[in-house]
């Protein structure tokens, strides 16, 4: 078989083109980020900065699609079975390392369907009281709950959340029991302590500096090695009497697995970029957060350690699995 010039030209300018658009830089497109919570949340908050960031760096548009539903589940499922390509990636958060003990069974293999980028923020938790509580310190709310077992009620955003384990977590450490409330959402759970109807709230930072700056809620601890600098009055829980309460939150990024490893190192490397910002940096010390930025495989091993971690927790609590 013969070629014309003309052919021969064709063939060599299809494969520039092809050649060219294989070696493009990453990102081509704009990029998706499914977070599996409502709009509002500390996660969503915290990704759509992030989010903004990305686009302003690598001059493709990374936007974000809420798929909320059964404790994070379904927007985790959606990433999971997306393609491997670094254009959808996943909002993950400390709940991903619960999952498995909050359902019998999940769509996806836990350990190994995802491959973490890295952690955007790490966010300290806080046990808080109303306003008009009698409890003065964590001591005081500590010893009135164990000589009352069950007498005081805890609030949530629903039975297997995240609050959930970190606050049955909480009783473990402390030896006492609580009454457990759960309700729809975390918002209604912040709502239900502002209005006295719960005794007391594990959040995390960025859903309770406004409410504590008004004078709405007390926090009588707060987790993490020290204090936080935007409330220096607030002791750690080692200071408060409880130095075996350690959950510290965090929420980052994933890509499903086998996602190309120098994509994975560039969105960690621009992530990384993003945080340094002075914007971003004021905007995760109005939250009383930590900047991430830790390396992929450090991420790993974070969430495989606290999966192990909450195991004994779902055990001693009951929690029943849907």
């Amino acid at each position: 078989m013969k070629f014309t010039p003309w052919a021969l030209a064709a063939v060599a300018a299809i494969g520039l083109v092809q050649s060219a658009a294989a070696q493009a830089p990453y990102p081509t497109k704009p990029v998706r980020i499914v977070v599996p919570y409502a709009p509002g949340g500390a996660v969503d908050v915290v990704t759509r900065k992030v989010a903004q960031k990305l686009t302003e760096q690598m001059g493709q548009s990374f936007y974000i699609e809420n798929k909320a539903g059964a404790t994070g589940s379904i927007g985790t499922q959606l990433v999971a079975r997306a393609t491997p390509d670094g254009y959808t990636l996943l909002a993950n958060d400390n709940t991903y390392s619960i999952l498995p003990y909050v359902f019998k069974e999940l769509p996806w293999n836990h350990a190994n369907a995802f491959t973490p980028i890295t952690v955007s923020v790490f966010t300290p938790v806080l046990v808080a009281v109303p306003a008009a509580s009698p409890f003065k310190t964590l001591g005081e709310l500590l010893a009135h709950a164990k000589a009352h077992p069950e007498g005081l009620n805890y609030g949530t955003g629903g039975q297997g959340s995240a609050p959930h384990f970190a606050t049955e977590a909480f009783q473990l450490a402390a030896g006492v029991k609580l009454s457990h409330i759960p309700y729809k959402g975390a918002g209604e759970a912040m709502l239900g302590l502002v209005g006295g109807q719960i005794d007391l709230l594990l959040v995390s930072t960025p859903s309770a500096v406004s409410q504590i700056k008004s004078g709405k809620i007390r926090a009588l601890a707060v987790s993490g090695d020290k204090r936080l600098e935007a409330h220096p009055d607030i002791p750690t829980f080692a200071e408060a009497g409880l130095p075996g309460f350690g959950v510290v939150n965090w929420s980052g990024l994933a890509a499903p697995a086998g996602t190309p490893a120098d994509i994975v190192a560039r969105l960690n490397g621009e992530v990384k970029k993003a945080l340094a910002s002075p914007d971003m940096q004021e905007f995760i010390a109005s939250m009383s957060a930590q900047p991430g930025g830790i390396e992929p495989a450090a991420f790993s091993a974070l969430i495989k350690d606290e999966t192990a971690r909450w195991a004994p927790v779902a055990e001693k609590a009951a929690i029943e699995r849907q």
